[in-house]
């Protein structure tokens, strides 16, 4: 079962999200803000993280910019969750060191084949 960390600080994205993932077999960790997703990361070594961009705190970019300096965490593949879909945002996301991007609202059946395509 693979463990995936969902950084989100919207109370309904989160338990949305979570319960989807959960009943699609996923072990679901959660952190609200950019700095406790850092935190867990380290701690918990999940096989994915699910970083929102717009976080409080520290925003998802410069999460996401630490977890892939870091070597204890460069490794692991994050989704840039976004409700931003300006022209160019996506290449910002990976820019900030993102394997990959999906826009709000959640189509679930794209972000899971992204999800297993990073997972592979």
């Amino acid at each position: 079962m693979a463990k995936l960390l969902l950084v989100e600080d919207n109370e309904m994205n989160r338990d949305m999200l979570s319960r989807r993932l959960e009943r699609k077999g996923y072990q679901v960790l959660i952190a609200v803000d950019g700095e406790q997703g850092i935190a867990m990361a380290q701690s918990a070594a999940p096989d994915l993280i699910l970083m929102d961009m717009s976080l409080p705190v520290i925003d998802g970019w410069e999460a996401t910019r630490r977890l892939k300096s870091a070597p204890e965490t460069s490794g692991i593949p994050v989704i840039a969750l976004t409700a931003h879909a300006m022209v160019g945002d996506r290449q910002q996301a990976l820019d900030a060191g993102c394997d990959d991007y999906d826009i709000k609202p959640i189509d679930l059946p794209r972000l899971l084949e992204k999800i297993e395509a990073l997972l592979k």
